[in-house]
């Protein structure tokens, strides 16, 4: 046997090492776990900065008009719950989409979210002059700020808790448990933007429909029988539902609110004319259906993904 075939053979019998990790600075966050450039991280970071890009244009172009600081409180407090919302979408796109790697910027999602609530609120201090006991008693005496300021903790909390440590610190089940209160959270939040929401409900009416969305697909996954992902007429079920529930929600608040009848409402939501003034039912319906969509396509291209990678592994084996 030559010196060459011993070394292959040495070579071969010797453990392939791990890769080694490379060090990753808490704030380095467009690098993944093991310290490489994540394009779905940067393409992440870019979302989140979305709303500064859109507010310096419309401050460059319209104006933010005779109070520009209370302007920017609400976009921030806007901003805030769609990310809140965004971060909750996380779950359902990575199972219906079948992209696992959804789970490495829902925590970045997340604390976005809690960037802005935290802006929201410290804008809303500076707004009131630095009178940190008038602003204290306006959240005490105002029912939708005591909601928000509530809402505000609680992202508060599972912000300071969201670093790997404070998971291993917790444990795996409590701080679970814990991070469970961000449907409580997100119920407070939307319950904070229809109360502030002095004109045209449409837009938290479309955000409450789709929020009802994502909790019943969690409500349906929790008492499936079987393991796997809802076929496809479930998902088509659940959007039925849930756009009947939003335009029957609609009808009847604006039904209260105006004092007329929830039919005359339903009404005009078959009224196409001016396509700005679709009602939030069939928004909610459209993105449901765009789910469905992408189940469906998952559905029909996954298995063929996976039937050739088993095809593949014996000639792998034999090569």
């Amino acid at each position: 046997m030559s010196d060459a075939t011993t070394s292959i053979q040495v070579a071969a019998a010797k453990p392939v090492a791990p890769a080694r990790r490379r060090p990753k600075a808490p704030w380095q966050v467009w690098l993944d776990s093991t310290g490489r450039l994540s394009a779905l991280r940067i393409v992440t970071l870019l979302f989140l900065f979305v709303p500064v890009a859109v507010a310096i244009y419309d401050f460059n172009t319209e104006g933010y008009g005779a109070r520009p600081l209370n302007n920017v409180i609400h976009r921030a407090g806007y901003w805030a719950l769609i990310f809140l919302m965004a971060s909750l979408a996380i779950t359902p796109l990575r199972r219906i989409g079948r992209f696992g790697q959804l789970l490495d910027v829902r925590r970045m999602i997340g604390i976005g979210a809690f960037v802005y609530a935290a802006s929201h609120i410290s804008l809303y201090v500076a707004d009131q002059m630095f009178d940190l006991w008038k602003v204290a008693s306006e959240i005490v005496l105002r029912l939708y700020l005591t909601i928000g300021f509530v809402a505000l903790l609680g992202l508060t909390a599972l912000a300071a808790t969201s670093t790997d440590g404070m998971v291993r610190r917790l444990g795996g089940k409590s701080w679970q448990r814990l991070h469970n209160v961000v449907y409580g959270i997100g119920l407070l939040a939307l319950i904070h933007y229809f109360q502030q929401t002095k004109a045209d409900v449409a837009v938290p009416t479309f955000v409450a429909g789709l929020f009802g969305w994502m909790i019943g697909y969690r409500l349906l996954i929790k008492f499936k029988a079987a393991r796997g992902e809802l076929p496809a007429w479930k998902l088509l079920a659940l959007a039925v539902t849930i756009s009947v529930l939003t335009f029957a929600a609609e009808a009847i608040g604006i039904g209260l609110v105006f004092n007329v009848s929830p039919l005359r409402v339903l009404g005009n939501a078959f009224d196409f004319d001016d396509l700005a003034s679709i009602r939030p039912g069939w928004l909610v319906l459209g993105a449901g259906l765009i789910v469905v969509a992408v189940d469906l396509v998952r559905a029909r291209f996954s298995p063929r993904r996976a039937r050739s990678a088993l095809a593949e592994a014996p000639r792998a084996i034999q090569a």
